[in-house]
């Protein structure tokens, strides 16, 4: 067996992969064991993946994980490019904690949901009531700083490379770019320097699957987080250019590398962008 799939959608056209649905991951363990990539499993699963079958998938583990809660995320942003991150403040969700972000953030600031995605569980607070309902619908406290924009930059990586950039404006009621609330798709050419600092990160965390959130203000990009799941609405070529750059990249990595596969020290990769 060579690739074994956990998501039809996304791996449409794949030759030699074995379409599993997630509850059959215990009814095909040595299948899995024996093959080459386990692709697009669901994030439940991973452990039993890479520890218990000793499988490799792909996504990269440290795409699921960081991928998986912004506070990790942030926190691994801020040790490799401390500069590029808007001014973040995490705190455990206590009533000393809360009135002393309340004190210490300007409003307009942004607060977030640790886990959430399309746009959803982020808010722009400008007054107590709106700090008030935040407070009340999460364990932990996470804010960050308004960065002045009306549109941000979508960075989609693939393996090594960058296959996509694009603007993504912000909706008509304001604050959200997502596309999934209502922002717009922009193919104008996007700054060197945030494809740059997209597959910086994604070289030093080792993530191979990604869309990349990323704000320019007066010529300096600040990443705001990446999803491991990504759109294809603004990407040229949709789901044939990333079929073919998955099926490339993962074609690419013939020598199995990671703490599961220590046969022989493999030069790094450069990583690099694709028109």
């Amino acid at each position: 067996m060579s690739w074994i799939s956990f998501d039809i959608f996304r791996t449409l056209g794949f030759d030699n992969t074995l379409l599993l649905k997630p509850s059959q991951i215990f009814s095909h363990k040595e299948q899995l064991r024996e093959a080459k990539w386990v692709l697009f499993p669901e994030y439940w699963q991973l452990n039993t993946l890479v520890y218990g079958l000793k499988a490799r998938v792909f996504p990269s583990e440290a795409s699921y994980r960081l991928g998986h809660n912004k506070i990790e995320m942030t926190r691994a942003f801020e040790v490799v490019a401390p500069a590029n991150i808007p001014w973040t403040e995490i705190r455990a969700n206590t009533q000393e904690n809360a009135e002393e972000l309340w004190g210490l953030m300007q409003t307009p600031f942004v607060a977030k949901l640790p886990k959430a995605a399309l746009g959803n569980g982020v808010w722009l607070i400008e007054d107590r009531q709106a700090w008030r309902d935040y407070v009340a619908k999460t364990d932990v406290l996470y804010v960050q700083e308004y960065l002045p924009i009306d549109r941000d930059i979508r960075v989609v990586i693939i393996g090594d490379q960058c296959i996509a950039a694009y603007w993504r404006h912000q909706a008509s009621r304001g604050f959200y770019n997502n596309v999934a609330k209502g922002g717009s798709i922009d193919h104008s050419p996007v700054p060197q320097v945030a494809v740059d600092l997209a597959l910086n990160l994604a070289q030093q965390l080792g993530i191979d699957h990604a869309g990349f959130d990323i704000a320019m203000v007066g010529g300096h990009p600040y990443v705001f987080e990446f999803n491991r799941l990504f759109g294809n609405q603004g990407i040229e070529g949709g789901d044939v250019k990333i079929r073919d750059a998955i099926v490339d990249y993962l074609n690419r990595q013939s020598v199995p590398t990671g703490p599961n596969f220590p046969t022989r020290p493999v030069t790094p990769r450069k990583l690099r962008r694709v028109a």
